[in-house]
């Protein structure tokens, strides 16, 4: 019984050590990822067609999705805060109570899960397919550097795109927030936006911004990285892009729990 015990625990603690090991080669090849893309971007080795291509196919082309989750987002809101309300607590708390879900919490969480699902799959499938393809390494023996080429743009565009985005998701869902209220519960726009200037912190939209920032680099680093990890065929290419389907949605909502304690106290 102690022989299968030790056996046990020994099984045990060589996953913990192979799971730990793999995943401290993550974190390198991630590191080394990002550094190799600030250094392409600081040589101004980042061609502009392809940064715009991908601006254009990661922010235009996803404005209409973000319109829709931002508006539902606001409307949610207004409603379940409506209903929460009784006669003790003044209505015009209502418009507080959405501005600040959206903008501190609905917009960028929103807006990262939506591109994910749009954005970060997409990458990984495609470079997750240049990879089994053999394409990266004929990039490279050409003398073209597939982070250079492939990496950074996504990286870049990701950056500038999601705070944008997210700006367009906290305007829609705020506006979408106040003809809810006034269809709800009767709150006029005046009212709503009385109770939003009187609980609002000039901190707050920056707070936005930070998480959008975040979420913007997470986001493609990892996407990019499941890519050119990528083996094992046409089954490695979707068994990447599904893990990195999760591995980028534990990250946001990870890096989401970390704001708080770090910059609301």
């Amino acid at each position: 019984m102690t022989g299968g015990l030790s056996g046990v625990l020994l099984r045990g603690f060589t996953w913990t050590g192979r799971r730990g090991m793999e995943a401290a080669a993550s974190a390198g090849q991630l590191a080394y990822l990002f550094v190799g893309a600030v250094r392409a971007v600081v040589r101004g080795r980042v061609r502009l067609r392809e940064l715009a291509e991908q601006l254009w196919w990661m922010g235009v082309q996803s404005l209409p999705i973000v319109l829709v989750v931002g508006a539902l987002g606001g409307i949610v809101t207004s409603q379940q805060g409506g209903y929460q309300f009784t006669g003790s607590v003044p209505l015009y708390v209502l418009g507080s109570v959405v501005v600040s879900s959206v903008v501190l919490e609905l917009g960028p969480v929103m807006t990262a899960v939506v591109l994910i699902g749009r954005v970060g799959a997409r990458i990984t499938a495609e470079l997750g397919t240049m990879q089994v393809s053999e394409q990266l390494d004929a990039m490279k023996s050409l003398g073209r550097d597939p982070v250079e080429r492939l990496a950074a743009p996504r990286i870049v565009a990701g950056l500038i795109v999601l705070p944008l985005l997210v700006g367009v998701a906290d305007t829609v869902g705020i506006l979408s927030g106040v003809v809810a209220a006034k269809a709800s519960t009767g709150l006029s726009p005046e009212g709503f936006f009385y109770g939003a200037r009187l609980y609002w912190h000039d901190f707050n939209f920056l707070y936005s911004m930070l998480k959008a920032t975040a979420f913007g680099l997470a986001i493609p680093l990892i996407a990019v990285h499941a890519g050119f990890r990528t083996s094992g065929g046409a089954e490695g290419v979707g068994k990447a892009t599904t893990s990195a389907v999760m591995v980028m949605t534990l990250t946001v909502l990870i890096l989401d729990a970390l704001f708080p304690p770090l910059l609301l106290n």
